[in-house]
């Protein structure tokens, strides 16, 4: 109620008030005007009604967070309405890729997809934004150097190739979108926002420049590494780790995030080993993300992360959001992956790295099975509510479900805007496997 209203309501009404007696009619017919309380009272009153208003206006201003004042008592769906999905990982584009040969004329986005993503569900689920996952597999004949040709640049080409034509083709509900305020903007104007990200630096066949030319293109993440090593660090492997190559990040990954860094590419520690996230985390200028990852203390597979990189999360000096993977085979034991089990990660990381360093990469489309209650795009509403139950605020839930991720790209861009304004130059190291260049060339620039 307005308080503007209440008062104006507690003035007019003390000549009326149940409190102080209706008007009555004498016996003998005449009317007469009921007897008027002493004006000491009706003082006395007035200031009792404004003081008891006061009252409440405090302690609704102290017990609230700012951002619940326009809506004091928020519903699962009041939230999201004012802070929509922004999932980190969806693969919607491997998905045309593989059932489709990426011949985008072959399907109606508008109808049921054979996934778990099509703009109907999109709209049901309350998704405000994306990262469209350009994704293409580990090379199996890469050589011991990572340097024989496997066609994975050509390859990611053709992931954003069909991910921008999407977006295109279905102007009218995607934007593509290249910084955190184009987001916010799009989300503004009833868009799902849509960003690309590279799952693995294998797809950048061991050259900066060619991450510089992805940059251009629209890409604002990159997954150090898939389920396998390569030139710049090491992975985790999928539910054991790998034994180390590195032993984290190589010299050419140092540099390789140095120039991320600089352009204002996210680096993603989805897949990574323990040894290449803990060195990048300290690294990085920038915050960092894990695209779609889950907490190992919950389920133990290595590609999950273990609780002493959330703790460094909280306590360390650089920003970060783990965004949290519903892929049953990283959430519970073999068919017991359930709703209920992705919101104990959730609420895992929360309670470790603190509820500001989580969000949500479900994977969608780059998963062959779902948990239970979460089978495709339009199930976020009851993530959210199953959180709203366990006691999570419309604050928390709105970092969740997007303000978080939000945060470290703005962040992220910052760093980028500085480092440039610096004078900072392009990485121009070259992998010193390299044998088509010459050799006076290679890593003119290596820190020593």
């Amino acid at each position: 109620m307005d308080p503007v209203d209440t008062e104006q309501g507690a003035q007019s009404s003390s000549e009326q008030s149940p409190l102080l007696g209706a008007q009555t009619s004498s016996n003998d017919g005449h009317d007469e005007p009921p007897p008027t309380p002493p004006e000491g009272k009706k003082t006395a009153l007035i200031w009792t009604v404004l003081t008891g208003l006061f009252a409440v206006g405090l302690i609704l201003v102290f017990t609230l967070p700012v951002t619940d004042w326009a809506d004091p008592f928020p519903t699962p769906e009041s939230i999201l309405d004012s802070a929509p999905v922004i999932d980190g990982h969806i693969d919607l584009p491997e998905l045309v890729r593989v059932y489709y040969a990426n011949n985008v004329s072959a399907f109606n986005l508008n109808e049921r997809m054979p996934g778990h993503v099509d703009i109907p569900r999109l709209r049901k689920g309350k998704v405000g934004g994306f990262f469209w996952s350009v994704y293409v597999s580990c090379p199996k004949d890469a050589g011991p150097d990572f340097v024989d040709p496997t066609w994975r640049v050509r390859d990611t080409l053709e992931q954003i190739d069909v991910s921008r034509l999407l977006i295109e083709q279905y102007s009218d509900t995607f934007e593509l979108t290249l910084t955190s305020q184009e987001v916010k903007d799009a989300i503004w104007n009833g868009k799902i926002a849509s960003l690309l990200g590279v799952e693995g630096a294998h797809q950048i066949g061991n050259s900066i420049a060619v991450l510089r030319q992805f940059y251009t293109l629209g890409v604002r993440y990159m997954t150090l590494t898939h389920m396998c090593h390569n030139a710049f660090a090491d992975s985790g492997g999928y539910l054991e780790p790998l034994p180390p190559l590195h032993g984290g990040l190589s010299k050419f990954g140092y540099r390789l995030i140095d120039e991320m860094n600089r352009l204002g590419i996210l680096v993603d520690l989805s897949h990574t080993s323990d040894q290449t996230a803990e060195q990048s985390l300290k690294y990085s200028k920038a915050p960092v993300i894990w695209s779609h990852s889950s907490a190992r203390a919950v389920h133990n597979v290595s590609r999950n992360v273990p609780d002493y990189i959330l703790e460094s999360i909280k306590t360390g000096s650089n920003d970060a959001v783990v965004m949290v993977n519903f892929a049953p085979f990283y959430v519970a034991p073999d068919g017991k992956a359930t709703l209920e089990s992705v919101v104990d990660h959730v609420e895992h990381i929360g309670n470790v790295a603190g509820r500001q360093h989580v969000g949500i990469g479900s994977d969608y489309d780059g998963i062959g099975s779902v948990p239970e209650g979460l089978e495709d795009v339009s199930k976020y509403p009851a993530l959210v509510t199953e959180l709203f139950k366990r006691g999570w605020s419309a604050e928390e839930l709105r970092g969740l479900t997007g303000g978080n991720l939000l945060r470290v790209l703005d962040v992220a861009e910052r760093v980028a805007r500085e480092l440039q304004k610096a004078g900072t130059p392009p990485v121009l190291d070259i992998y010193d496997k390299r044998t088509d260049l010459p050799v006076e060339r290679l890593n003119v620039d290596s820190p020593t």
